[in-house]
């Protein structure tokens, strides 16, 4: 599971972008889902977006993970005062949870870090309960997408907004919603996990 470049870990951890996220994008990205129950953030960083959640959010109880050692040690360190938030590492392609965990899955810009997201999207349908929502936004595969992961050298593999549509349905989602946004460099979604007959 590859971990975020130098360059992209430092802007995970910065003041501007930790502000901004929380403000700005957590709010656009759940796009009116509200977060409540068990609620699995993967790929968290350093917990810029988990630190919106666990504020907006409090009566939720928030899991955020990372596979990234230095990333998870952000988050534990950002999130340690909010008693509602668990941080943990975890390779999203092989979950450390039980089956039909969480009520919902987040996921926010990391799913291109992912070169087998396929497997991590049967990950997250596995975790999540019957009826459980996978919310969230990624980049697209855009001409500038691929060039800013080039230069920086992260290991990336970024989706079309018709292959996550593909892989969220094989992977067992239904109603599953893909809105192309920012001239097409980003897409939010919404998926949902069956619910039990």
């Amino acid at each position: 599971m590859p971990v975020m470049s130098a360059i992209e870990g430092a802007f995970c951890r910065s003041s501007p972008w930790r502000s901004f996220a929380r403000r700005s994008v957590l709010p656009w990205a759940l796009d009116g889902h509200p977060l409540a129950g068990e609620v699995l953030e993967i790929g968290g960083g350093s917990g810029a977006m988990a630190t919106g959640v666990a504020r907006t959010y409090p009566e939720a109880r928030l899991t955020v993970t990372d596979v990234d050692d230095a990333m998870v040690a952000s988050a534990r360190h950002r999130l340690s005062r909010f008693p509602n938030v668990e941080v943990a590492k975890a390779d999203v392609t092989n979950l450390p949870f039980e089956p039909a965990r969480f009520d919902i899955v987040t996921s926010y810009l990391m799913l291109h870090h992912v070169i087998d997201w396929v497997d991590a999207l049967a990950e997250v349908a596995r975790v999540l309960k019957p009826g459980g929502a996978f919310v969230g936004y990624d980049l697209t595969n855009t001409r500038l997408a691929r060039a800013i992961h080039r230069a920086d050298g992260s290991p990336h593999r970024i989706i079309a907004p018709d292959e996550l549509a593909d892989g969220l349905a094989v992977a067992g989602f239904t109603e599953i919603t893909i809105h192309p946004t920012w001239q097409g460099h980003l897409m939010r979604f919404h998926a949902y996990r069956p619910s039990a007959s």
